[in-house]
């Protein structure tokens, strides 16, 4: 029996949940939840400078829109501190590393001189195989030892077998002269002592993989599946930046992107099955597979985005869009709904959310349930209410009274006035719009009276008539 698969996301808290580190979570999380694993979070904070408590909110907050749940606590890599150092000694102990007393400025120089002569900046430390007894009283690096001769094959899923010389790597330093580990130790022994199973990553850590793995060797350690897939580029084929737009989770969620909209879209950027587009997180989690990932960088559409977002808010339970939908309020900073405004926004969603691709034009299209008496009509609308529309609004509104208030009974009340005023009852749709909503764009006039309900709608039609 297989081990349990175990993915991780490790996100840097130097800013927002950027987009692409958004869809390395989700394929983390589809591939450990699709295979009964465990999804792993771990916060590579041990730069201290740049790291901060808000990027690490901002980061769970943006999981947290997207549903991207993870298995037990957050690990703070920088708590590992203690732990990370304890191996580069052990390595130390073992000759598998070495004190290092090379200055910066001896390496500088070393750099500087090897450019002049145009031969390799790789530097190559002159205590590598120093005697002991030849160590200087000064502060001193780890350095790990690279081997020597042959070549480093990273076996991955998404890029294929890669092929690094040996004669291209360093004696990488482990633990910085000050006793901190640097990254690369840090993120081997976290994905060791975490259980990771599968590394699933952007292809700009691609070369670390052939670092990463002589700490897995030196240790003894087993390697962990690669998949290091391509980066998302902007629809000028560039690599996606801030020039594109938006670039957080969280600036989507205030932008008005429903979150299953966003999830779909993410898992098809750069990994397919067959050619199906719209899926659910039930087919995504069942179907997602490493082999399905291309090796050319994905290109965000912000149309595609928005037809499957449409597509999920047209089959979303009602209750659980009208909560998403206040969520986007707050998100947004706009103000809250009251509770009868919720209450109604739920009633109306059965006639807006088929139309709606976003939440901003879900709200445009609930105007008519969240607006209050007196409506005022916006310039379009007004048009629609002349004096003979006032009239014939005037006259319907006794018409109205006693019709049984269903769909059928209004559709055939209404069909017969117009006949009865030897028009079309397209004739009579303009004003109702402008008496119901005030806009000359809504969902249907009898979806609207139905929602609204027979006070309501009588008093509105009364109020535009006068």
């Amino acid at each position: 029996m297989s081990d349990p698969v175990v993915t991780r996301f490790a996100p840097s808290p130097t800013g927002f949940l950027h987009i692409g580190g958004a869809r390395t979570a989700l394929f983390n999380w589809l591939y450990a939840r699709g295979r009964g694993g465990k999804f792993l979070l771990r916060v590579e904070d041990t730069d201290k400078a740049r790291s901060t408590p808000e990027a690490t909110a901002a980061i769970l907050q943006g999981m947290a829109w997207l549903g991207l749940d993870h298995d037990g606590d957050v690990v703070s890599q920088s708590a590992g501190a203690t732990r990370h150092a304890d191996v580069a000694h052990q390595l130390l102990t073992e000759g598998k590393a070495y004190k290092c007393f090379a200055t910066q400025d001896e390496i500088t120089a070393f750099r500087e001189t090897a450019r002049g002569a145009g031969t390799s900046t790789l530097y190559r430390s002159p205590w590598r195989d120093a005697d002991a007894d030849t160590h200087p009283d000064a502060p001193f690096a780890i350095r790990i030892k690279a081997p020597v001769g042959g070549e480093t094959v990273i076996c991955d899923q998404v890029q294929g077998d890669v092929r690094i010389g040996n004669d291209q790597l360093d004696d990488m330093i482990i633990l910085r002269s000050d006793g901190s580990p640097v990254y690369m130790l840090a993120v081997v022994v976290d994905d060791h002592d975490m259980g990771v199973t599968h590394v699933i990553r952007g292809d700009d850590h691609l070369n670390n993989a052939a670092r990463q793995m002589m700490i897995y060797d030196a240790m003894g350690w087993d390697v962990p599946v690669w998949a290091h897939i391509p980066l998302i580029h902007g629809p000028d084929g560039k690599k996606l930046s801030k020039r594109h737009g938006a670039l957080g989770a969280q600036e989507y969620q205030a932008m008005g992107y429903p979150a299953a909209g966003m999830r779909n879209y993410l898992a098809r950027l750069g990994w397919s099955h067959g050619d199906d587009e719209f899926f659910t997180d039930e087919q995504a989690r069942d179907w997602f597979d490493l082999g399905g990932i291309g090796k050319s960088p994905a290109r965000f559409d912000l149309k595609k985005l928005e037809s499957l977002c449409g597509q999920h808010m047209a089959i979303a339970d009602d209750a659980a869009l009208r909560q998403e939908a206040e969520a986007y309020l707050a998100a947004a900073g706009l103000p809250a709904l009251t509770q009868g405004q919720g209450a109604a926004l739920e009633k109306a969603m059965y006639c807006l959310k088929d139309r709606a691709r976003t939440f901003p034009e879900l709200f445009e299209k609930a105007h008519f349930a969240l607006v209050s008496r007196p409506i005022e009509p916006d310039a379009k609308a007004a048009k629609s209410l002349a004096s003979v529309s006032k009239g014939i609004l005037n006259e319907l509104t006794p018409h109205l009274q006693n019709v049984s208030w269903t769909r059928d009974d209004l559709e055939e009340s209404l069909n017969a006035y117009a006949a009865a005023q030897d028009t079309k009852f397209g004739k009579l749709a303009g004003p109702l719009r402008a008496a119901l909503a005030g806009r000359a764009v809504t969902p249907s006039v009898f979806d609207m009276m139905l929602v609204l309900g027979r006070d309501e709608s009588l008093a509105r039609l009364q109020d535009a008539a006068e």
